[in-house]
């Protein structure tokens, strides 16, 4: 039941808006306009365009640019979604210490085949709090290449992907534009795929820098297989230091605070599910290997390899998914959110190729005092079970008209920001009571 006015009509098969070009505006403004003083308002839910999910029914706050880009979407009861902005190919989220959203745009075909990419790494700031993006500016460009973004936890650097090399620059809060010039930190050479390039990196709290680096589909097995795509640690070596082996696609590498605990999403081998295959969330471990490209799982070899692996060492996981729903990222809530979602880790699921079946955002239960995430699936037949439910749909209608979920950030205020490499579009789920801060 939908309450309020406001909502814009389900879009059609025309193309998605053009990308805004660096300095313009970050998405439609062209709603009717309502005279308010954002500041004013408590609660990021009522900003204009919201669509809130109520005890009552689904709510349009009138005004904004409208419910455009969320229309779609169905959550839980207490929760509300706003558009934000609009990028091409969105493949990385990440805030920096003065809470500008940056964005990861890249060209290069990889996983997902986003479309309409910048080459560019860009800013969305939104300075009047109205909760979309004032503009896109450009922030680094020439990086056909480029997912894997960086804040260093105490705020002085940035680091970034350029294909193979990681780089990093002198930041400071605030900066929209270089401040400093860049210099290398590793070059990731160990093993390069030309389709598995992109590689995410992130911060433990002891300080140590992990990135993810990508195998190929059907590389051979071998008995105690080198290294090719697994987790690396930045410590000074020209190439990083290989830390767990065994992944085909590590799409995505998030760290949890509080624990010294990481995690990499692994995309595991296509069309394996017949043989016991199953994508995976998993902790990064020094000497774990999970598998790839002879095991499936702990003590389950590939059936047509010869001759028959020994699985037993391969490292068992605690969250797997049906081959096709395709995680794409992991962030965890950081604790202003009310239970069940407390502390949960969610991950955006980028669905099927071709029907994009499957695509949403499921949210798993962590434990709070290990860290580590409690036991959940999709393996059997797709549904969501033990501790990974549902929490963000409709993507997955059977129209293709809405994108897919392809990254996943919590922004320090609280709100959860998904983006969409296939329209752009960028949007942030809230609870109805999350307070908005005084001022940035």
């Amino acid at each position: 039941m939908l309450l309020a006015v406001g909502l814009v009509g389900c879009p059609s098969d025309d193309p998605p808006p053009a990308v805004p070009e660096a300095g313009t505006e970050a998405g439609p403004k062209d709603a009717p306009f309502v005279d308010i003083d954002f500041g004013s308002l408590r609660y990021f839910c009522d900003l204009p365009g919201s669509l809130q999910f109520t005890a009552n029914g689904v709510v349009a706050v009138p005004g904004g640019v409208g419910t455009q880009g969320v229309e779609f979407l169905t959550l839980p009861k207490g929760y509300c979604a706003h558009f934000y902005g609009n990028v091409g190919n969105t493949r990385q989220l990440r805030f920096a210490p003065g809470g500008e959203l940056f964005v990861a745009s890249p060209t290069k075909a990889t996983t997902g085949g986003g479309s309409g990419g910048l080459s560019s790494i860009v800013v969305l700031p939104d300075d009047d709090r109205d909760g979309v993006a004032d503009k896109v500016v450009s922030f680094l460009a020439g990086l056909p290449a480029t997912q894997g973004l960086l804040f260093t936890k105490e705020g002085s650097y940035f680091y970034y992907q350029d294909d193979t090399k990681i780089l990093r620059m002198p930041y400071t809060p605030g900066n929209r534009a270089p401040s400093g010039t860049s210099e290398e930190v590793a070059n990731v050479t160990i093993y390069t795929s030309s389709l598995h390039w992109p590689k995410t990196l992130d911060e433990s709290d002891d300080g140590t820098i992990y990135v993810a680096n990508g195998d190929d589909e059907n590389n051979n097995c071998q008995p105690m297989h080198p290294f090719r795509g697994g987790i690396l640690k930045l410590d000074g070596t020209p190439g990083g230091t290989p830390v767990a082996k065994g992944f085909r696609n590590p799409i995505a590498l998030r760290c949890q605070r509080g624990h010294n605990l990481c995690f990499a999403v692994e995309l595991s081998r296509d069309y394996s599910a017949a043989e016991g295959g199953r994508e995976k969330v998993v902790p990064v471990r020094a000497g774990d290997d999970w598998g790839y490209p002879c095991c499936a799982t702990k003590d389950l070899p590939y059936a047509e390899i010869t001759p028959t692996p020994d699985c037993a060492q391969v490292a068992p996981e605690n969250v797997s998914f049906l081959i096709g729903d395709t995680p794409f990222g992991v962030d965890f809530e950081r604790g202003k959110w009310a239970a069940p979602y407390t502390g949960s880790a969610f991950v955006p699921l980028h669905g099927v190729v071709g029907t994009w079946t499957g695509a949403r955002v499921v949210a798993v239960e962590v434990d709070p005092t290990t860290g580590l995430l409690r036991s959940g699936s999709t393996v059997d037949g797709g549904a969501s079970t033990g501790a990974m439910t549902d929490f963000a749909t409709g993507w997955d209608d059977g129209s293709r008209a809405f994108g897919r979920p392809s990254s996943i950030e919590f922004a320090p205020d609280g709100r959860m920001f998904i983006g969409n490499d296939n329209d752009g579009t960028i949007l942030w789920i809230a609870p109805l009571t999350l307070e908005r801060p005084a001022s940035h």
